[in-house]
């Protein structure tokens, strides 16, 4: 009924066809992301021929595999034609005896009758975009009608990787350590080679003062980075991109801002009217996961 594959036991085209055609399709789970996001660290776990499937993400840490969503994949979960509690339900239970978990993260159409935490995302579903504008906030809508001396003197642009790269790196927040901002400019850099990312600058007087990232495929714009010069906040760049971003695509494709926890930046994203998608997701400590790593070790002994 369930089991399990690593990388190189996957039918990638069976895959393939089960997440394009399941009720829960989602960028993040598609092989092109989840191999450069994670660097093929994913196996999967499939329950009859492909009906439904879960990929499963890990890193090693001192030699022991440990499931965690990659940087940058904010939703997995089960995929499937209709999501189905009683399923859903016996993917989680095989994940948790099977697997050592830091954080695994479902996607928002996946419901449990075990009771999981949730987190928020913010979703604008394909719409004329003239009505997407209209439902932007007063507060919203002001901070896009710029000055006339910024008008004059500023231009957007998408820009390639290299001219996008160090004015990122100067204004990256929310990364702890240096390598963690290695780690993300290594994912950007794989991704633009890819072909589905774009980086699209704000310049003022010729000079860069935002930059956001997205990620583009057939269905989905997801926002994977917002970057502002902080002397130039009070310009609305930022906005400014992403009103352009969704003027030219959100007709066709559902635009994901990849919500966050961070007050400021979840009332930034609400100024545009999204829909608050949740999703949930298991997490456990350090602690946790080595009480669990030395049960599984007593256990082999016996």
């Amino acid at each position: 009924m369930i089991r399990r594959l690593q990388y190189h036991e996957i039918d990638f085209e069976k895959y393939t066809l089960c997440l394009e055609n399941s009720a829960q399709r989602k960028y993040s789970a598609t092989k092109t992301f989840l191999d450069i996001t994670s660097d093929k660290k994913w196996e999967l776990i499939v329950y009859n021929d492909y009906e439904a499937v879960m990929p499963v993400p890990y890193v090693f840490k001192s030699g022991v595999k440990i499931v965690h969503n990659p940087m940058l994949c904010q939703q997995l979960g089960i995929f499937s034609k209709e999501d189905q509690v009683e399923i859903n339900e016996v993917f989680l239970k095989f994940l948790e005896k099977n697997y050592l978990i830091r954080i695994y993260a479902f996607n928002e159409f996946n419901q449990f009758k075990t009771s999981l935490k949730s987190k928020k995302n913010f979703l604008i579903l394909p719409e004329k975009y003239e009505t997407v504008y209209s439902k932007y906030s007063p507060k919203r809508k002001r901070k896009l009608r710029l000055d006339e001396e910024v008008v004059n003197n500023s231009e957007t642009k998408d820009i390639s990787f290299e001219q996008a790269e160090s004015f990122i790196k100067e204004n990256f927040l929310g990364a702890s350590k240096e390598e963690d901002i290695d780690s993300f400019m290594m994912i950007f850099k794989k991704m633009a080679e890819a072909g589905c990312l774009i980086f699209s600058a704000f310049y003022l007087n010729k000079r860069i003062i935002n930059v956001i990232v997205t990620y583009f495929d057939a269905v989905t714009v997801a926002l994977l980075g917002t970057f502002n010069d902080k002397d130039f906040v009070k310009i609305s760049g930022a906005s400014v991109l992403i009103d352009s971003c969704l003027k030219q695509n959100i007709e066709s494709k559902i635009f994901d801002f990849e919500g966050s926890e961070i007050p400021n930046v979840e009332e930034f994203f609400r100024g545009f009217r999204p829909e608050l998608r949740p999703y949930h997701l298991i997490e456990y400590s350090k602690k946790d996961i080595i009480k669990k790593l030395l049960s599984l070790k007593f256990i082999m002994k016996l």
